[in-house]
């Protein structure tokens, strides 16, 4: 069992910068994948960003590609969203999500079916 809290959500102008946090709880981070998925009023979640267990790989979604870095310290059990030039199109719900597999392939990467548990989502809101 995994518990994902968020935190780091807000307001921002467009341009600006957040960083999100994904604490979980657990013995077990070390070995899990996590990723970061969105979800904007009237769409779909869609994925943005997943790191394997071991931070050796990580994956993006073009549309945040050198804009958002995903990063995790495993002593800390945490994975981050550092979230800059936002745009007002990356205005979502943003999820932290676990999958027990350490080193997903791209696909299981970006799918959110492949995860196991899910945080309660963060706010993110960027103005024009």
């Amino acid at each position: 069992q995994v518990q994902l809290v968020e935190s780091g959500g807000g307001l921002v102008q467009a341009g600006g910068s957040l960083r999100l946090s994904c604490a979980a709880s657990g013995r077990t981070f070390g070995k899990i994948a996590m990723g970061w998925f969105r979800q904007a009023p009237g769409k779909e979640r869609e994925f943005v960003a997943a790191i394997a267990a071991s931070g050796g790989s990580t994956y993006s979604t073009d549309s945040v590609k050198g804009r958002f870095t995903i990063s995790r310290v495993n002593a800390k059990n945490t994975v981050y969203l550092q979230m800059n030039s936002l745009k007002p199109e990356d205005t979502a719900v943003y999820y932290c999500a676990a999958d027990y597999r350490p080193s997903p392939t791209t696909a299981q990467a970006m799918g959110a079916i492949y995860y196991d548990y899910w945080g309660q989502g963060t706010q993110v809101t960027v103005s024009s």
